[in-house]
């Protein structure tokens, strides 16, 4: 047998680096010991990380709707007949299912699939009458994005870096065919990704990401392979959620053209099929529909009926409009559906039009699929996720608030107080969003219920740089103006030391992959305004960061971050790792061994570097995921493990 290594104090490595059970606390993960300012919940925090969900909603052409729930641990394919009848489970996989989609003539749905959150998803056809899987792809070294079915049934289109890691190439490919017989298409040069077939089936839409503030949409003739460019423009200029109108001769999609905001629009396709336009950007496009102050987040169109469903962001959650096409730039509303929670997307129309599925969920409503009769907006609910027993009315929504940051700016959050808060004696979590070009929404989250139930507050900031607020605010934290939006941290935590409710030395800053970096950041910038910190697969050095990423990424994080060639100095000014002698408080990291986004040695070296400074430090990798924490089994031993180690120092 191996001789077991020694296991440093406070490292929680327990799988990835053959630590014991016993030297790692698990055994008694359950004897938490709870301040007496906090009152025991009712549940445990693995009832709430039991809380189930359905999504990623797809009818068959019989109108058998698939989605995808987590009930076994990981996310599966299930298929319904009917709404509330039992489902039938399709995959048993142990590991998640990103998508399914079905095809539009035939009992089979193809579903995307990675290995242990490595991100090189791979497709399979799954034959609904058999329950036999095909695996399409066969390349796991290789990335598969999904372009969806040809009408037909007959072919699909992907996008994969299987040429060339760094760049994605345009493929179609046979439902009957696998591995190496897709045909390539086109050679890209960038991040490339199909948006679906043309009407006539002869042409793709195709989008270019140059940055997530900036992309091009590009019709591709399948026979030829010729790419016609719609988006000629200068500047960051956003052309997202594309759809072909039914005639095929324009595009619907959202954008931020000569906007600070995202709005619906009409791009008529001039000369798509033999050559460049044959008329300007701003002679093709039209706006059909605007959000105001707000974003119009994206849409949904049927070719068959011209029936959409697009949402405006408000706040943080949306709201659903739902209408047919009357002309190519006139829109008749329809009934808008009742819908609970405040969040709803993922539209998957019925086969004939008159009906979609959309996932719905909200801070006190535990994700499930609806299906909304266009027409009338009456909507049922299909899928019964499990809420764990936990009753919706324990939940608690939250508020929104504004805070004034260092420059006199209202930066929004969202607060949320426990039920039963001691004034003046209230913990509160700094939950930071990633990306940074995302937007912490008010989705359900078993685990802030389980932190609330347990006497924290949550306090969710959207800092400059988030999306949802128009374009210039998503432009204030760019390269050299990085720290500001660290800055505006430092006001929310001084916002929560002047609030009634909160105990000014006991707040803990939290956050995942680029909201860790910020949590590092805040840790080193703010020292005294923190009781701990729990970094979940987040940046420490931007530099090391960007070298180590994935190929097909690292010009993208540049784009937002700066460059290695430009900007080095700078990126190694403001990463953590390199100010590490200014943590003061407890820091938990946690990270995946896969993670292709943020590498490994991001967690490993500030974990290690903290830890030479005598911060108390607490490192937990596991071996069988990426990204994130994706596996109810390890997001239970994980956050325990969280919760033990702020129970000890918050």
């Amino acid at each position: 047998m191996a001789k077991i290594p020694p296991v440093p104090p406070n490292d929680r490595s327990a799988r990835l680096q053959f630590c014991p059970v016993d030297a790692v606390g698990r055994g008694d993960c359950r004897n938490l010991y709870w301040p007496r300012t906090r009152r025991r919940g009712v549940y445990d925090l693995e009832r709430y990380l039991n809380v189930r969900s359905a999504y990623g909603a797809s009818f068959g052409p019989e109108g058998t709707l698939s989605f995808l729930t987590d009930a076994t641990g990981v996310s599966q394919v299930w298929t319904l007949t009917e709404p509330g009848a039992w489902p039938d489970q399709r995959t048993f996989y142990e590991e998640s299912v990103s998508f399914a989609s079905w095809s539009p003539e035939r009992p089979e749905l193809v579903f995307g699939m990675d290995e242990g959150g490595n991100e090189r998803a791979q497709l399979y056809r799954l034959d609904a009458d058999s329950g036999v899987v095909t695996d399409l792809t066969a390349t796991p070294d290789a990335k598969h994005r999904w372009g969806g079915w040809a009408h037909d049934g007959d072919r699909f289109a992907f996008a994969s870096n299987r040429r060339d890691e760094s760049v994605f190439d345009v493929y179609v490919q046979g439902r009957e065919d696998t591995g190496d017989d897709a045909d390539l298409i086109y050679e890209g040069d960038g991040w490339y990704s199909v948006g679906g077939w043309s009407p006539d089936d002869e042409a793709l839409l195709v989008s270019e990401a140059h940055s997530n503030f900036d992309q091009d949409v590009y019709v591709l003739d399948v026979a030829s392979g010729e790419l016609t460019h719609l988006t000629p423009h200068e500047g960051t200029v956003r052309f997202t959620s594309a759809n072909w109108a039914p005639d095929g001769d324009a595009v619907y999609l959202v954008t931020d053209y000569e906007s600070d905001t995202l709005r619906l629009a009409r791009l008529e396709l001039g000369d798509a099929t033999g050559g460049e336009p044959d008329a300007t950007l701003d002679d093709r496009l039209t706006v059909v529909a605007e959000g105001g102050e707000w974003n119009i987040d994206g849409v949904s169109l049927d070719e068959e009926t011209g029936r959409l469903v697009y949402s405006k962001n408000v706040e943080g959650y949306n709201e659903l409009t739902v209408a047919r096409l009357d002309g190519p730039t006139d829109l008749r509303e329809l009934p808008t559906p009742d819908l609970p929670g405040g969040l709803a997307g993922g539209v998957g129309w019925g086969p004939d039009g008159e009906r979609f599925a959309v996932s719905v969920t909200g801070r006190t409503v535990n994700t499930n699929v609806f299906v909304v009769d266009v027409e009338t907006g009456d909507s049922e609910r299909w899928t019964y996720a499990s809420a764990a027993g936990i009753p919706e009315s324990s939940f608690i929504e939250p508020e929104v608030v504004r805070f004034e940051s260092f420059d006199g700016r209202e930066i929004p959050a969202f607060f949320s107080l426990p039920a039963d808060y001691e004034a003046g004696a209230t913990p509160v979590i700094v939950d930071i969003h990633g990306g940074p070009e995302s937007q912490r929404r008010p989705s359900f989250s078993g685990l802030t219920q389980y932190f609330l139930s347990r006497g924290y507050a949550v306090f969710e900031p959207n800092v400059r740089g988030s999306t949802g607020y128009g374009k210039a605010y998503t432009h204030l934290d760019d390269v050299e103006k990085r720290m500001d939006s660290v800055a505006d941290l430092k006001a929310g935590a001084e916002w929560l030391h002047d609030h009634e409710a909160v105990d000014p030395d006991r707040v803990v800053a939290m956050g995942g992959s680029y909201g860790g970096f910020m949590v590092l950041a805040a840790l080193t910038e703010y020292p005294d305004l923190w009781a701990a910190g729990v970094d979940v697969v987040g940046i420490a050095n931007f530099v090391t960061f960007l070298e180590n990423t994935g190929s097909w990424r690292r010009e993208l994080r540049e784009a937002e971050y700066g460059s290695l060639d430009e900007d080095r100095e700078f990126l190694e000014s403001i990463s953590p790792s390199n100010n590490v002698e200014a943590i003061a408080a407890p820091l938990f990291v946690l990270h995946g061994a896969n993670d292709p986004r943020v590498p490994l040695g991001e967690a490993e070296q500030i974990a290690q570097q903290a830890r030479e400074q005598g911060v108390p430090v607490e490192k937990m990798v596991f071996d069988d995921e990426g990204h994130g924490i994706s596996k109810r089994e390890n997001r239970i031993e994980a956050y325990t493990a969280v919760v033990e180690f702020l129970d000890e120092h918050v």
